[in-house]
């Protein structure tokens, strides 16, 4: 059995796969909801509750982190959610696979991420998901990382979900934070789901950080205009949003101070290097078009449910 704790795009995808492959599993979202299918049972609890995920973690080979609270509320969720997971992994004897991110890494010169790269974050986010990772390490708990950019297919939430795909639907002007010449690397829901899977089952991936395979690095210009030829769109115009407007509101507003600490990673090429994991697990990015392709098909499906 495999214990998900969370069902957004990622949580929801290893669940499926894995009940795919046969194999039984067990999602955990406060409201008990997550994708059916008859291999898959569904469960509310808390993921802060370490007492209720220890119960519900009774037999499971893995324990997937696959939640993500508000960005505005990391700092009080995620210590606790985290700490009840180990426990629950510690408890069953399982591996604990975590959805992971490149904010421990901080700016980087030259913007390339490897494996090796320094965690040298600074901000508020990156440090907290180092600490997230040195308290899963320290536990001892068999536990993996899998560290992915910013994300692309359905239901994913990222710069593209946000800034470009409405500009898009309303054949307007995307105002673009950071710089839209600059390569940035991105990654497909489905790869990061397969990534932690594979690394949770392999004894050579526990005790480390793993980048997802992703594709070749593109611009946010670059990636307007490739959607926008696949699906038929007319190009639409992306535009430099002057970084002090994000900043100024984000002295009122908190998620703009949120998005502000992390815009450095569109203000300088942010690529994610994942030859490793390519080389030893044998795994591949899904091609941009291909994600580009759900992506669409997801919000087509979800324009036709609000009509």
């Amino acid at each position: 059995m495999h214990l998900v704790i969370g069902s957004g795009p990622i949580g929801s995808t290893v669940a499926t796969v894995l009940a795919q492959r046969g194999e039984r599993v067990r999602i955990v979202t406060r409201s008990g909801s997550g994708p059916a299918h008859p291999l898959i049972e569904r469960a509310a609890a808390d993921a802060a509750d370490a007492r209720r995920l220890t119960e519900l973690a009774q037999g499971a080979e893995v324990v997937y982190n696959c939640a993500n609270p508000k960005y505005t509320e990391w700092a009080e969720k995620w210590f606790p959610m985290n700490n009840a997971m180990i426990a629950a992994a510690r408890s069953a004897g399982a591996v604990y696979a975590i959805t992971g991110n490149l904010y421990g890494y901080g700016p980087r010169p030259g913007g390339l991420m490897t494996e090796s790269t320094p965690l040298a974050a600074t901000g508020r986010k990156g440090r907290i998901r180092n600490r997230m990772w040195q308290d899963a390490l320290d536990s001892g708990v068999r536990a993996i990382e899998a560290r992915a950019s910013d994300y692309l297919g359905a239901g994913a939430v990222g710069i593209f979900s946000t800034v470009l795909l409405p500009a898009m639907n309303a054949n307007r002007t995307a105002w673009a934070p950071g710089d839209p010449d600059l390569p940035h690397s991105f990654t497909y829901v489905g790869d990061m789901a397969r990534t932690l899977i594979t690394l949770a089952g392999d004894e050579r991936a526990h005790g480390k950080a793993w980048h997802v395979p992703s594709p070749a690095p593109v611009t946010i210009r670059e990636l307007a205009d490739r959607y926008c030829a696949l699906t038929g769109r007319a190009p639409v115009t992306v535009r430099k949003l002057p970084r002090f407007v994000m900043r100024t509101a984000g002295l009122a507003v908190p998620m703009a101070r949120e998005l502000a600490e992390m815009d450095y990673q569109f203000y300088a090429p942010f690529v994610l290097d994942s030859s490793l994991t390519e080389r030893t697990f044998g795994l591949t990015a899904t091609s941009l078009d291909v994600a580009l392709r759900e992506t669409a098909a997801d919000a087509e499906a979800i324009a036709a449910r609000t009509m």
